[in-house]
């Protein structure tokens, strides 16, 4: 199985409630074994001589256990309860592509999974307490052991409401988003500027794109439609070099695919076949929703659907929106500093294979930008903020071109401001900022 493949089936995993609750339940019933086991060797004797471990009788032992069983139920449906209602406050007030985000939430898993676990474990240990004369047994270390994870149990308790309270909150939900953008943005552009200019001087000495390219390569198609959630360009790169081939992706990450629409443009088209289809097409990896693991758009996207819900009449929470554009701002100047990877992929012995379209700055500030500025002309405050994003930005880029994009977006944002601001004093702060923010993009 590819790198892409298992990326796709470990981000399934760590967002379902499932997966960790399930282990952790296997090894509290691994725990009752071997505990129950060492209690069967009698090799546990030591525990009647500490003060603090369980060393009563077997009517005692089956109350205790009951108890810690019974309020682990309880209390897991408690926290479950808990958990639906931050989801549905979430989908309502932020969005329902956050719902992602509380699901991969490791610590509620762990909470879920630790009453849950506790609960199994006493119902292993209460099966093997015999109260019969001849035949007694009670498992002191496993009953000690299963009042020390009730114990625990209180503590994790006593945290998960904490962290329910925290984690609902909007600061936190955007800080939590800004920081798996920062995380997106390290992983698919690690290369700061600068240092790869002798990778693109080489890059530019090589063979360019067949003058007959667009004319005679032919088309694969997608057997399925469904958001790109990943490319395996390794993948791709192999089945270049095997079969010699030139190929132009005609899609990217984040991108909805119809079933029967281009995926990608092989070269030459003698070489395309029915089995070279299903290989490109294995390559790329599709789903129901979009993901950040080759997207860097996604939590963009995230951010900027938290701010234009904030602009809404039925809101109208300004404060939130400038939230997420002082984190947008401080991705974008992440990002800003980073190396656009080269369209083109070449193989060892530096043949062009694969050209693809990679997002650029420009993408990026479009995707963070538009929106934010469309919903919040009419508001002044969100309106100069967004200049004084950009003003920020601009001492970070480093490119002309990167420069020219931010001059756009900060001409729409004063033209709107004239449209969408009736007061004068307030259009005058608005020109104001946008006059600093030219200043700093142009460094005048």
């Amino acid at each position: 199985m590819k790198y892409a493949k298992l990326a796709k089936l470990w981000d399934s995993l760590h967002s379902s409630f499932w997966f960790v609750p399930t282990l952790m339940v296997l090894l509290a019933i691994a725990l009752s074994f071997i505990t129950i086991w060492i209690d069967q060797r009698g090799e546990a004797n030591l525990v009647e001589n500490i003060g603090w471990a369980y060393s009563l009788g077997p009517s005692g032992s089956r109350a205790i256990l009951s108890a810690i069983a019974g309020s682990m139920v309880t209390v897991a449906t408690t926290a479950f309860s808990i958990t639906i209602v931050a989801l549905q406050l979430a989908s309502s007030q932020f969005g329902p592509r956050l719902l992602r985000n509380f699901m991969q939430d490791t610590g509620n898993q762990i909470v879920l999974g630790t009453f849950i676990s506790t609960f199994v474990y006493s119902l292993m240990v209460l099966r093997t307490v015999n109260g019969v004369e001849k035949d007694e047994f009670v498992p002191h270390l496993a009953v000690s052991i299963g009042i020390g994870l009730a114990i625990a149990s209180v503590g994790v308790l006593i945290y998960f409401i904490h962290h329910s309270a925290s984690s609902i909150q909007v600061d936190q939900i955007i800080k939590q988003v800004g920081d798996d953008l920062d995380v997106a943005i390290d992983r698919l552009f690690p290369e700061r500027i600068g240092q790869s200019a002798s990778k693109q001087v080489q890059e530019e000495s090589l063979p360019a794109i067949p003058d007959d390219f667009d004319r005679v390569a032919s088309p694969i198609k997608t057997i399925v439609g469904g958001y790109i959630q990943a490319i395996d360009d390794k993948q791709l790169m192999q089945i270049a070099k095997e079969n010699n081939l030139l190929l132009r992706v005609q899609q990217r990450p984040g991108r909805f695919v119809i079933q029967g629409s281009e995926l990608v443009q092989v070269f030459p088209e003698e070489k395309v076949n029915k089995k070279l289809a299903v290989q490109i097409n294995d390559a790329f990896i599709l789903g129901s929703r979009r993901s950040e693991q080759q997207d860097v758009e996604f939590p963009l996207d995230q951010l900027v659907e938290i701010a234009v819900r904030a602009l809404s009449p039925g809101i109208n929470d300004p404060f939130t929106a400038i939230r997420c554009i002082d984190q947008l701002s401080a991705a974008l100047c992440h990002l800003s500093q980073r190396e656009i990877p080269s369209p083109y992929r070449y193989d060892d012995h530096d043949q062009l294979r694969i050209i693809v379209e990679p997002i650029s700055f420009t993408d990026a500030m479009d995707a963070a930008f538009n929106q934010i500025r469309q919903y919040g002309k009419s508001s002044v405050a969100v309106t100069m903020r967004l200049l004084e994003a950009i003003a920020a930005i601009a001492l970070f880029t480093h490119k002309t071109s990167d420069r020219t994009t931010l001059q756009r977006h900060a001409d729409m944002i004063e033209r709107g401001s004239k449209d969408g601001i009736a007061e004068e004093l307030d259009y005058e702060n608005v020109k104001e900022r946008y006059l600093t923010a030219v200043k700093a993009i142009w460094k005048i």
